[in-house]
């Protein structure tokens, strides 16, 4: 009776201890259950972003001649205007006016041997990559040709060369034109006539 008595708090201790254990077991699964759903979770370099329809705008290049509904007069005013703006000077004793003809003088648009080969690479088409360019430039001829009273195309034409060597060795050489200098003067001219840009996204329907 005394040994039965003697048991009983004995088996009371020992079944304390059991549930006690069961319940640190539910709760080191719930904080491991909560580390794995944190873990589990899309990283941001593998997350995918919806940054909306018409957010990325790509093109293709302008038409050269480009047609423009402008009256001649008014459309060669507004090239000067232009070539004023992008510090562009015009040539005179090359240029036709009234022939609809304008002739720039040469435009330095890099300098520095750092930069000049990305930027003759972009304005240009290089066949020799080992020169050592120091300077890039280009001459514009642009001409406005008629189609009628009120519409005239825009033809534009770029003589790109940069300066190689070094010293009394140095000379410009001509490299054929990528158009870029082309297609850069067309859209400000585009944006002038008609107020809009030609980069700027198509209006879409809501």
């Amino acid at each position: 009776m005394k040994a039965s008595l003697l048991l009983f708090p004995l088996m009371l201790l020992t079944a304390a201890g059991v549930f006690g254990q069961k319940g640190i077991d539910t709760q080191t699964q719930k904080i491991k259950d909560q580390s794995n759903k944190a873990t589990s979770r899309s990283t941001d370099a593998t997350r995918s972003f919806d940054w909306g329809k018409g957010k990325t705008h790509v093109r293709g290049r302008l038409a050269n001649p480009y047609p423009l509904n402008s009256r001649r007069d008014v459309l060669l005013e507004t090239i000067a205007s232009v070539l004023k703006d992008r510090k562009m000077i015009i040539d005179e004793a090359s240029s036709r006016l009234r022939e609809g003809i304008i002739v720039t003088q040469p435009y330095i648009f890099s300098k520095g041997t750092v930069v000049t080969q990305s930027e003759l690479r972009r304005y240009g088409v290089l066949e020799y990559e080992d020169n050592a360019w120091s300077k890039g430039r280009y001459v514009l001829t642009i001409e406005v040709q008629p189609i009628d009273g009120i519409r005239n195309k825009v033809l534009v034409n770029a003589k790109v060369e940069g300066l190689a060597g070094a010293g009394l060795g140095s000379e410009w050489t001509t490299v054929p034109s990528s158009g870029q200098a082309e297609e850069e003067f067309l859209v400000k001219l585009a944006e002038a006539v008609t107020g809009v840009s030609p980069d700027d996204p198509e209006p879409t329907d809501n």
